[in-house]
């Protein structure tokens, strides 16, 4: 038997007509089990059929901080502010790379996963934050070597680990890296759909990125050059170094370029957002 469909028997409408800047939670945690099974695919699919698996995570650090110490330290003897070179370089190297996964993997949402918006409806939000998830489960594991790391350097090696409130700096810095990395990076996605050159641009373009970001070296070696004034423009900057400052007590940080990373972020998410829910609108025409 035929029955008609009463708008007020309706649980749930969907429609492209809404504002240009939006911010629906409450939808978003509705999918929250999607969003973990999304963190499980990305966590699983980054070392599917590979011998070593999650060692990736152990071994890419470990590697890059060797190369660093090399080039760095005993070649171009850059001096690392009395912290020591492994530590400094590690970590510089683990915070980094929290923000260019978070940064290149949300850059690709719209490209990656245009299969599965044309099929199914969910909040489209719910894909850059499963990223920023997964990534932070990365993060998490090298940041635990890092701390293995330290502990070896307090027992064997007379580093005095200085303890104190700059510790709780770790967990805002942490925050800051994850919203910049998600709102540049589907700044990009929603650039990418129309110009597809950016997406060919962002592996190379964030490898050079890295250099103008005092990874390798300190603000503090950099004081009295004249580049000090185009560094502090990047706000990467103030938190690479902040991050340094929350775990040894030790570094450069300036309470003007905190601000600034941070005023930066809300932007960057203001405008991230704004464009995300223009694109996402029609994106798979062009895409």
């Amino acid at each position: 038997m035929n029955r008609e469909f009463n708008p007020a028997d309706w649980t749930e409408a969907i429609s492209s007509k809404k504002r240009t800047f939006t911010l629906n939670f409450a939808e978003v945690w509705k999918y929250k089990d999607l969003i973990f099974l999304f963190v499980k695919r990305d966590f699983a699919s980054q070392f599917k059929q590979t011998i070593l698996g999650p060692l990736w995570h152990i071994i890419q650090p470990v590697f890059t901080t060797i190369v660093f110490l090399i080039l760095f330290n005993r070649i171009a003897k850059i001096p690392t502010d009395e912290i020591p070179a492994t530590l400094f370089y590690m970590s510089g190297i683990t915070i980094w790379n929290y923000f260019s996964a978070c940064f290149i993997n949300t850059s690709s949402t719209f490209i990656t996963n245009a299969s599965i918006f044309g099929k199914v409806y969910f909040p489209r939000l719910v894909l850059p934050i499963s990223v920023i998830i997964s990534n932070m489960i990365r993060f998490s594991i090298q940041f635990g070597i890092l701390i293995l790391v330290m502990v070896y350097f307090a027992l064997f090696k007379n580093y005095h680990v200085i303890w104190g409130w700059h510790l709780l700096l770790i967990p805002v810095i942490c925050l800051l890296m994850a919203i910049i990395g998600l709102s540049t990076g589907i700044i990009i996605s929603s650039l990418t759909t129309k110009y597809r050159d950016l997406n060919v641009l962002v592996g190379f373009g964030i490898q050079l990125f890295m250099y103008i970001t005092p990874v390798a070296y300190s603000m503090n070696y950099l004081r009295n050059s004249k580049y000090i004034f185009w560094i502090k423009l990047n706000p990467l900057s103030s938190l690479i170094e902040g991050f340094r400052y929350a775990l040894f007590g030790k570094g450069y940080i300036e309470t003007a370029s905190f601000i600034y990373s941070i005023c930066f972020a809300a932007v960057a998410f203001f405008i991230g957002v704004l464009m995300f829910n223009k694109v996402e609108k029609s994106f798979m025409d062009t895409v």
